[in-house]
């Protein structure tokens, strides 16, 4: 099902990611109460704006990327969390 929500570009592109699920448990099985979870810093992008004049998108909708830990603004659309940010807030695809 495609994404509905569509950024808009302003002076820099934007994006829309879905992030990744945050640790549930360790890697020696100890469950992680919610109080302790880290925010996660990876993702699907799910949806980009237009290109800016001369910059293109280097991202493309259905790339995993890695992102700083305080980049975006957080969205709840229809159940789902989703964050928007500047593609320059995007470090790595993977």
């Amino acid at each position: 099902m495609a994404l509905k929500l569509r950024p808009i570009a302003g002076s820099q592109n934007r994006v829309i990611i879905e992030p990744a699920p945050a640790e549930t448990k360790t890697a020696s099985g100890l469950i992680i109460p919610d109080t302790a979870k880290e925010k996660p810093q990876q993702g699907n992008v799910v949806a980009i704006g237009n290109d800016v004049k001369d910059e293109k998108t280097t991202v493309k909708v259905g790339d995993t990327v890695l992102y700083g830990k305080y980049a975006g603004t957080e969205l709840k659309w229809e159940g789902k969390d989703y964050l928007i940010m500047k593609e320059s807030d995007i470090l790595v695809i993977i």
